[in-house]
């Protein structure tokens, strides 16, 4: 079953857009929320289906709200081996997704925004579509071959970015800055802040794992 799943962690409200206007909400399937991330998708009116944390976040009237609405929940002691977040991804992970959102897992403490886009690589050798989206960017990484890039407005600065010591035959096509079978290394600031010219264009590389930010300046 192509199933799309949502998580949604507890980074900084400010930060995670409106839930119920964002274009891939139609098409979200199953919501996960990760301890507070559990309550703003309440608040945003959407469907809880698993709440899974040690909710220590949320006060206890919330927590008691959000047993009362989720479909699963599941709670933790504060003290375990696993983020809150990695039990919500363990849960997506048996969902099997074809596409997986995250919501809430950028701003704030910096440690957990850095070890969050490691889990975007982490999930891609799982063979899970995964994107983390807040109100100024989108991130995922990709594996080679030959990639299609659309155009979104409110996102118009695209960057390339080596996750990998190299990241090699880099092409862009349909880009302001094109590139043509190119080797970038790890750190590179080559391909920082290009932007489409048309509708949508194409990038293709050989080997290593590229990290895709569509942002925009707030």
């Amino acid at each position: 079953m192509d199933r799309t799943v949502a998580i949604v962690g507890n980074g900084p409200s400010d930060l995670i857009p409106d839930l119920q206007l964002i274009p891939e909400a139609a098409d979200i399937d199953v919501w996960i929320g990760a301890d507070r991330g559990a309550l703003t998708i309440l608040q945003n009116n959407l469907p809880l289906h698993y709440a899974v944390g040690d909710f220590d976040s949320v006060s206890a009237a919330e927590k008691d709200r959000i047993k009362q609405a989720a479909k699963t929940f599941q709670i933790y002691p504060e003290e375990k081996d696993w983020t809150d977040l990695e039990l919500a991804v363990q849960i997506a992970h048996d969902l099997q997704p074809a596409h997986l959102y995250l919501f809430g897992l950028s701003g704030g403490r910096f440690d957990h925004t850095l070890i969050n886009l490691q889990l975007l690589v982490k999930l891609l050798e799982h063979n899970i579509s995964a994107v983390m989206v807040d109100k100024q960017s989108q991130v995922m990484a990709t594996r080679p071959g030959l990639h299609t890039v659309n155009d979104e407005p409110c996102y118009p600065h695209v960057s390339f970015i080596p996750h990998t010591e190299w990241v090699t035959g880099l092409t862009l096509d349909g880009f302001y800055y094109p590139l043509k079978n190119a080797d970038i290394s790890w750190g590179s600031t080559l391909c920082i802040s290009n932007k489409l010219v048309r509708n949508s264009g194409t990038f293709s590389f050989k080997s290593g794992i590229l990290l895709i930010v569509k942002s925009r300046d707030l």
